[in-house]
């Protein structure tokens, strides 16, 4: 019982430093465009949150290779991914700068400032090879600081500059030199020899960890983006009040699935059963709250103008729930070397958009409920794709070329 309870309070620990890492990530994100519209005049505050947008988008390939590293480091303890990390970031940084051509004119942003992009976008992706190999190895107290870390580094530069009054070319300057800190301090942090001569990290390990990384933002902002574009400007803003409750329901308990997916990697059932039965756990006392306090749930996430609406509370937070869960099966099927783990959620983004756009009226209620539709449709077809699979059994990445 002594062991027991010792290894519950350091679960328990461990979850509530990545929660509260996860909650500063989120809160200095939404820090910087509550600053940039007191201290930016209007083109520049659409040019900032064109930055933030694209920066969203080219960061995710480093969540996917924090996917793919801690899979591989907790199979694997003495390997590393560092030719992996850098190679990665390198890559999508090269995008960024390559398309700075064409994204500047074509958005009407400076060059200078796609190009400071193309900088923080290089360190924030490499930072995924160090809070997976964190995260692999089940350091998660040290995983948190390293949120912290990352989170300080991508955000905190640009805020100070907004604050200074540097503008939009001046804070992204500083963000970007600010930014450069992030790699040596995680490598500090994570105090791992550049080379531990194991088995080095693949080429489809990542880019199978990034697109489902990929797919999945995708498909859970998916309505979000077709609110937008189909309906009128009143409705799709109180869609995307509703979504707050979407994504609070997909991101609260994703703690659990950092916490299991070591164990995943390692093949527990059991991890898979818990890590699941706590996310529809957490799922279902967010709707019923939802269900229950309706009205405070939209007074919180967009004011009083919102109340209205309480009646479609359980609707948003069980989108998010849904998705919940198919982020936990996704991860599992990472973790187990699956081909292709992100195809039902592009099948439910396809019919989300096909249905959306010519099968049902062009109405807030709608959307709403195919978008519930799409949710429940992926995470039957990710867990089918589960159950084929086994994600229990780990599949062999043998035969391909190792980046490690």
């Amino acid at each position: 019982m002594t062991v027991r309870a010792s290894t519950g309070r350091r679960i328990g620990v461990s979850g509530a430093a990545v929660a509260v890492a996860g909650a500063l990530t989120s809160a200095l994100g939404y820090l910087v465009p509550v600053i940039g519209a007191r201290g930016l005049d209007a083109a520049d505050l659409g040019a900032l949150a064109t930055v933030l947008a694209i920066a969203a988008i080219a960061s995710v390939p480093g969540t996917g290779l924090q996917i793919a590293v801690a899979v591989h480091r907790a199979r694997h303890p003495s390997a590393t991914a560092a030719r992996a990390g850098w190679l990665t970031a390198a890559l999508c940084a090269g995008v960024v700068a390559l398309l700075a051509p064409i994204a500047g004119p074509l958005l009407d942003l400076p060059l200078a400032v796609i190009l400071l992009l193309a900088v923080q976008t290089f360190t924030v992706v490499a930072a995924g090879r160090w809070l997976g190999e964190l995260q692999g190895a089940g350091r998660f107290l040290r995983l948190a600081a390293g949120m912290t870390v990352l989170a300080t580094g991508r955000y905190g530069g640009l805020i100070a500059g907004l604050l200074l009054g540097a503008g939009l070319t001046g804070s992204m300057a500083i963000g970007a030199v600010v930014s450069l800190l992030i790699p040596p301090v995680l490598a500090v942090l994570a105090r791992v020899p550049a080379d531990h001569g194991g088995l080095g990290i693949t080429a489809r390990q990542i880019v199978t960890a990034c697109s489902a990384t990929l797919a999945m933002l995708i498909v859970s902002y998916a309505d979000l983006i077709l609110a937008r574009h189909l309906l009128p400007a009143a409705d799709s803003g109180a869609y995307a009040v509703g979504t707050v409750l979407t994504k609070g329901a997909l991101w609260a308990p994703q703690v659990v699935t950092v916490l299991a997916l070591p164990r995943l990697a390692q093949g527990s059932r059991r991890a898979l059963t818990v890590a699941a039965g706590l996310v529809a756990g957490c799922g279902a006392l967010l709707i019923l709250a939802s269900a229950v306090a309706g009205e405070l749930a939209f007074r919180l996430a967009g004011g009083p103008d919102y109340v209205s609406l309480a009646e479609y509370a359980p609707v948003f937070a069980a989108t998010g729930a849904c998705y919940a869960l198919v982020f936990v099966l996704v991860n599992a099927q990472v973790a187990a070397g699956a081909r292709w783990p992100a195809a039902p959620l592009w099948a439910a983004t396809v019919l989300l958009v096909v249905t959306t756009e010519w099968l049902v009226p062009h109405t807030f209620t709608a959307i709403m409920w195919s978008a519930l539709g799409a949710a429940v449709l992926a995470l039957a077809g990710t867990a089918a794709a589960a159950v084929v699979s086994k994600v229990w059994v780990r599949a062999s990445a043998g035969g391909h070329r190792s980046l490690g």
